[in-house]
């Protein structure tokens, strides 16, 4: 054997262009000792100093990458070796960090050797057989270094084109990030914090031209490698109009796209080796000489920050987006398609408040039986005094221009429409069939196994491509979470009336845990406990995807720490921190996890007040006042033990799961001073796809007054039997979402409103018994909510 360490490959390195100002370059085996650093081990807990430092070593490395390229391919090197040595060792736990932190560092790569790109496609071919999640994350990453290694540069092209949304005639697809934070968590400087990084990171965004000198810049040096001359073609394309060599290049890689990933090697180089001849040559009388390659940074994609009050309407914010986008103007909105809720022009939305006047037609509704000179029957309706000003005014607009109708609402939705939320609803869940939830008879029709994972390797339905991608990332408590649960149910419901934005607009979810008790408690163990009350999706998350836990529950934890220090030193933040991990986030983070929304009937002891239906997603409280009979005889309340004095008597129906499938029926009357439900499992060997019923049980007959009982169901009915008590619900641990003075709730799953068009298209054609008969035993029932991870779950 040699003395030559193992990751020494410095005569492989090209050479590359520093810039001023970067981090020297790295020697390999300090960038050895960095990646054995970031990776979680097996002993980490989950809120250890440790583990949380983790995310900020990742940034720190990927940094040193980013401020000099020289240290790129030195990178990679180390990290197929270290990917290979894990895979060889059986080291599992290390190979979805280093096969996420190889795929980042190869997307902001200038140039990469083919013998490089070869190892990583074996590698990522041979986690084909291994189980879940490595099989799906490796399937992804195969495509896309086949793609990537056939035609150079594809990647970074097309992320920064969707990104920054660049105008172009060839590379439609659009993004935006929407980060919605929790005002009671966000309200004093940690908004600051957010805000101020998010501004830095948007600021130092250079222009659109900037972006398309960096597109061509690494397209050519992706493809020519030593051929390039990086310095001089930087130079070049700065004092010159770039958007016609922008666009030849996407056209170029475009056409190399569909025609496949044959013999397009030779032919993209040869073009793109001719592109950079006359970009050069045309501007200097220098013949074109080999050199250094340049750095082409990739900015953070577009951000904006809100904080979701009751005032704001994110789907209308997600509205105002593609409409103002590029996209419009090449691909139109279809006016058939026009949301009336969201307003009728392109340009200007109709807000929520907007005066609007009821009136009775008396004409046949043909527009060519209208009198010349108006409506007369308008006038006829609108005799009150307060609205008499406001009709005036509109009165003499419209005496000036031909009187027209404005298309009214579809209360039912057309075959066209209904056709595509059933298809929306098979894109995303006819993989649960395939994955064996299809019913049996006596049996349920869901399986008490999460749901995780991207679904395009089993869905026989291929999702349709949607041109604009709205990437919503919320940050808070379980409460936020519940908050997006619900706005996600009611957009689904209605675009089951009409669509709108299913058919243009594709959603990914992501979650970042922040709780607001941790900037106020100040023992260690308190803040733990608070940790794991406030934030149990958050936490969830953290045990079954250990990267999830490094990068973005560390997030969580040091967005506090950011505020404090924020507070002693008020200066806004050079290097954006907390937009490079969520740029992170929203990049890598493409294996949702399912979680089942919930619908709750809440019926209320006052007769006269109508049953309201609310969804929660993560934890239902029902709180029981005590009850001390005040009018009963001395005698009586002195024979009464506590226990019968506190808690009330409430009824508990439920249907008791079980691995089986063939769920039971049961009922029983407690005496309780409270239930919790939740949907969160407590720990990794419980997590069932289904809701943990716990309550304190306070009757006489239970020898310890704190005794708790516990069942799992995904049907529960509790009703009040005593006529004096009545229950307090609260929905996700939302204080704005407490109902008093309850008589009784119903809980159940809820259904996807595709599902439920399928079903009454069905039930018009008379099957009789069968009731899965057509596309119904390929959707599922339920409507879940995927939060994207980097793994999904690792058992």
């Amino acid at each position: 054997m040699t003395g030559q360490v193992t990751w020494d490959n410095t005569r492989r390195v090209f050479s590359m262009e520093p810039t001023a100002g970067c981090f020297p370059t790295v020697p390999e085996h300090e960038l050895y000792r960095s990646v054995q650093a970031v990776l979680p081990r097996e002993t980490d807990n989950l809120h250890s100093p440790d583990c949380l430092n983790k995310g900020m070593l990742r940034w720190t490395l990927h940094k040193k990458v980013q401020d000099n390229p020289a240290n790129s391919v030195s990178l990679l090197w180390v990290l197929i070796k270290e990917l290979e040595k894990a895979e060889r060792w059986d080291n599992r736990e290390y190979i979805i960090p280093l096969l996420h932190t190889l795929m980042y560092a190869i997307i902001q790569t200038a140039y990469i050797p083919d013998e490089l790109y070869k190892r990583v496609y074996d590698v990522c071919k041979r986690l084909l057989t291994y189980p879940q999640p490595y099989c799906t994350v490796g399937l992804s990453y195969t495509r896309q270094i086949k793609t990537e290694r056939s035609i150079p540069g594809l990647l970074y092209q097309r992320m920064l084109v969707a990104e920054q949304r660049l105008n172009n005639e060839h590379y439609p697809f659009q993004e935006r990030v929407f980060v919605l934070a929790d005002p009671e968590v966000f309200s004093g400087s940690g908004a600051q914090v957010v805000m101020d990084d998010i501004e830095a990171a948007m600021a130092s965004v250079s222009s659109p031209t900037a972006h398309m000198c960096n597109v061509v810049q690494h397209s050519i040096q992706a493809a020519l490698g030593e051929q390039c001359h990086g310095p001089k073609l930087t130079k070049t394309l700065k004092d010159m109009d770039v958007e016609p060599y922008f666009q030849d290049v996407l056209a170029t890689l475009e056409q190399c796209v569909k025609e496949g990933h044959g013999e397009v090697g030779e032919t993209l180089r040869s073009r793109l080796q001719q592109l950079q001849s006359e970009i050069v040559t045309g501007a200097a009388s220098e013949p074109t000489s080999v050199g250094p390659l340049s750095d082409c940074p990739l900015p953070n994609p577009e951000m904006s920050f809100h904080l979701w009050t009751e005032d704001l309407d994110i789907w209308r914010e997600v509205a105002k987006c593609l409409r103002s986008s590029s996209t419009t103007e090449n691909f139109s909105l279809s006016s058939d398609h026009e949301d009336p809720e969201l307003g009728d022009s392109p340009g200007e939305l109709m807000p929520h408040d907007q005066t609007r006047f009821s009136v009775i037609s008396n004409d046949s509704g043909i527009e060519r039986d209208l009198h010349p000179g108006g409506d007369t029957s308008l006038m006829a309706s609108l005799d009150s005094a307060n609205v008499s000003a406001a009709w005036e005014a509109c009165k003499s607009e419209q005496e000036s221009v031909r009187l027209s109708r404005r298309g009214g609402m579809k209360v039912k939705p057309s075959v066209k429409d209904s056709v595509v939320l059933m298809q929306d609803t098979l894109e995303g869940h006819a993989s649960l069939w395939a994955g064996g939830l299809g019913g049996r008879e006596g049996g349920r029709q869901v399986t008490l196994q999460r749901r995780a994972g991207s679904s395009a390797p089993q869905n026989p339905f291929p999702k349709q491509q949607r041109h604009f991608t709205a990437r919503i990332v919320v940050m808070g408590g379980d409460s936020i979470v519940g908050r997006l649960a619900k706005a996600y149910y009611c957009l689904r419901k209605r675009e089951a009336r009409r669509l709108f934005l299913t058919t243009k607009v594709n959603l990914q979810f992501y979650y970042i845990p922040v709780d607001a008790v941790s900037t106020t408690t100040s023992s260690g163990k308190e803040n733990h406990q608070s940790k794991q009350s406030s934030c149990t999706l958050g936490s969830y998350l953290s045990r079954v995807d250990p990267w999830y836990n490094c990068n973005i529950n560390s997030l969580g934890c040091m967005i506090p720490k950011l505020a404090k220090m924020q507070q002693t030193t008020p200066a806004k933040p050079k290097e954006p921190f907390v937009s490079d991990v969520i740029s992170y986030y929203v990049r890598m983070g493409q294996q949702p996890v399912y979680f089942n929304i919930y619908c709750v009937k809440i019926t209320f002891k006052t007769m006269t007040k109508e049953p309201v239906e609310d969804v929660f997603l993560t934890h239902l409280d029902v709180d029981v006042p005590e009850l001390r009979p005040s009018m009963a005889p001395m005698r009586e309340k002195q024979k009464k033990s506590i226990a019968d004095v506190c808690g009330a008597l409430v009824c508990i129906n439920y249907k008791k799961v079980i691995l089986s499938g063939r769920d039971v029926d049961r009922g029983m009357p407690v005496r309780t001073t409270g239930v919790r439900i939740s949907a969160m499992p407590s720990n990794a060997t419980e997590d069932l796809n289904c809701l943990t019923l716990t309550w304190k049980d306070a009757s006489a007959k239970a020898k310890n007054n704190n005794t708790e009982s516990k069942i799992r169901s995904n049907n529960i009915r509790i009703c009040s039997l005593e006529s004096r008590s009545w229950l307090r619900v609260t929905i996700d641990r939302d204080s704005k979402r407490t109902y008093n003075n309850v008589q009784s709730i119903e809980i159940a799953s809820c259904l996807d409103p595709g599902y439920c068009v399928q079903k009454y298209m069905m039930s018009k054609l008379n099957l009789g018994e069968d009731k899965k008969a057509g596309l119904s035993q390929y959707m599922s029932k339920g409507l879940p909510l995927p939060v994207n991870t980097f793994a999904g779950i690792i058992s």
